[in-house]
């Protein structure tokens, strides 16, 4: 990708993304509800717009590679917090959401310290891009629920053990890669 620049269209509606988590927790707080899933919605919005634009406009960067991922993982803990807070979800499931993406995080970091070259081997991976679409579906469906009084308990609540499952899964394939990138790394020293 090359030196290019940051501010880029794509980069400041992700980092629009980012600006919008507080106001969807104050509105979380709040029982403002329909705040919460009209900001959400909006947040999702830009989340497809940035990835499009990135595409359409080749504007895509390394800052975009990184932030748009860490814009996902804050708007999605911050949701299973608050949710979990407010008992609209298991307080076990929004517990396995965030022990996955610290574990994701902290293994990057590790590997990153340790001396691994990141750049081009950290891809996204089907089960994540499936984690991912099943955490946001959940939570849309839930911010509905709350903000217009609907009753679908039964489909949110059969949403419970597939967000569960992918979410184990990918971070299982998570860590099996990382440790599979620390032992080549450690190879390589040793050569």
């Amino acid at each position: 990708m090359g030196k290019s620049n940051n501010w880029t269209v794509p980069n400041i509606l992700t980092v629009a993304r980012i600006l919008m988590t507080p106001a969807i927790v104050v509105a979380y707080l709040n029982r403002n509800y329909a705040a919460a899933w009209g900001l959400f919605m909006l947040a999702g919005i830009t989340d497809g717009l940035d990835g499009f634009l990135a595409r359409i406009l080749r504007q895509r960067s390394n800052l975009g590679s990184m932030l748009d991922p860490l814009a996902d993982k804050i708007l999605l803990v911050t949701s299973f917090v608050c949710l979990a807070a407010q008992e609209a979800i298991p307080f076990w499931l929004a517990v396995m959401v965030i022990f996955r993406d610290l574990i994701i995080v902290g293994g990057l970091g590790l590997l990153h310290f340790s001396g691994v070259k990141l750049e081009d081997k950290i891809k996204p991976l089907w089960s994540s891009k499936v984690t991912t679409a099943l955490q946001l579906l959940l939570v849309f469906l839930v911010l509905l629920q709350l903000a217009f009084g609907l009753d679908w308990n039964k489909a949110v609540e059969m949403l419970y053990l597939p967000v569960a499952f992918f979410t184990g899964i990918s971070g299982a394939v998570y860590v099996w890669q990382g440790l599979g990138m620390f032992s080549e790394s450690r190879a390589e020293d040793n050569n």
